[in-house]
């Protein structure tokens, strides 16, 4: 078994941690201070090919695989610290680009993936509403079909990218009773009458990743934006799950491997006396630690990306991934704040912004609790 990058994957990482350090780090501490989303940087990366790594050549995109994907991404993460422009991108991807690619009609694909990846649209997924959560069972917001429409009833919330995105992924009840197979799965444009996208939420981290609610009052769309077939929202949304609870924390990796080697060169510089803190064992062993995270979380994601790149069902291992991943990197983030002592609480030094911007990581995607309960459902 060959744990090694190719030749290609490497250069593709390469690439990707140049180009981000390059070109998406400029006034990040201001930025994040306003809550200032980058309309620039997205434009960048989608130039750079970001946004359609995972689309076929023949719709514009780069037509990589999985492996490909969570190695870019892992070095975007390293050399990228506009954590919330990044998680922004993979919510654009993962959640809205994925679901056309995998289930849109030809018309579909047509009319939105070029925009998509060429930076000109902006996607949302819109899924979450404030009763329900995630729970698929339980979405309030309906779609009635009307004479040749569908016309949505009911509100979202947590939608990333929602103040700044032209195209929403809605999921909504087509049929009350009919539990999982009741979903359906729709794409409602910006300027769509009856849509009402909410003022901007202000959260703790990823402040520059744009969030806010949805509301739909009487919101006519034409049949044909429904995503596959009525009824197979429910199907749709876990496919979607999969992959971005398998990938989403790819650039993740890179962030931990960034900031191991910041805590490296902080412990083998700054002194307490004629010693350098590296040379204190309680220093030395949060490091070790960090190093074990960063491996063996990598581990976890390149197995996800594996299994999704030989097109096989990876519950079990997007959930392992998901979990593991995100507590690693909320613990290295911790270390890294304690390593840099006084200094790491400065926004100056950059350290509580990673660890704000981390938190989120077990609560997106499906919270940790969430990921276990899918994890001992599958074992038990």
């Amino acid at each position: 078994m060959n744990f090694s990058y190719t030749t290609r994957q490497q250069e593709f990482k390469t690439s990707a941690l140049e180009f981000a350090q390059a070109e998406l780090n400029d006034s990040i501490l201001e930025r994040d201070r306003n809550g200032e989303f980058s309309f620039k940087g997205w434009k960048a990366c989608a130039d750079f090919g970001l946004q359609g790594i995972l689309v076929p050549e023949e719709l514009g995109g780069l037509g990589l695989d999985p492996l490909y994907y969570a190695a870019i991404m892992e070095g975007i993460g390293q050399g990228c610290k506009d954590n919330g422009l990044i998680f922004s991108i993979n919510a654009h991807i993962l959640t809205c680009i994925v679901p056309i690619l995998l289930h849109g009609s030809n018309e579909q694909k047509k009319r939105y993936l070029e925009g998509m990846i060429s930076g000109k649209f902006i996607a949302a997924n819109a899924m979450t509403e404030a009763d329900s959560g995630s729970d698929a069972y339980g979405l309030r917001t309906t779609a009635v079909k009307e004479n040749g429409n569908y016309v949505l009833n009911g509100s979202k919330t947590f939608v990333t990218n929602a103040p700044v995105a032209d195209i929403f992924i809605v999921y909504a009840t087509t049929n009350k009773a009919g539990g999982f197979f009741g979903l359906s799965c729709f794409l409602v444009e910006k300027n769509t009458p009856g849509l009402f996208v909410g003022e901007k939420i202000e959260k703790m981290g990823l402040r520059t990743s744009p969030m806010s609610e949805l509301g739909f009052n009487n919101c006519r769309i034409p049949a044909g934006n429904l995503i596959g077939q009525e009824g197979g929202g429910g199907i749709l949304f876990s496919s979607s799950m999969e992959w971005e609870r398998g990938l989403i924390l790819a650039n993740c990796i890179g962030i931990m491997d960034r900031l191991l080697s910041d805590c490296l060169n902080y412990a083998n510089t700054r002194k307490i006396g004629d010693q350098t803190i590296g040379a204190h064992q309680s220093i030395a062993h949060k490091i070790a630690q960090m190093k074990v995270r960063l491996e063996t979380s990598r581990l976890m994601l390149y197995r996800a990306a594996w299994l999704k790149s030989l097109k096989k069902s990876a519950t079990l291992d997007t959930s392992l991934a998901k979990l593991s991943i995100s507590e690693a990197y909320i613990e290295n983030c911790r270390d890294a704040l304690q390593i840099f002592g006084g200094y790491g609480y400065m926004v100056e030094y950059e350290i509580e912004r990673e660890l704000r911007d981390a938190l989120a990581s077990s609560l997106y995607s499906g919270t940790s609790e969430v990921q276990k309960n899918i994890i001992s459902s599958l074992l038990l």
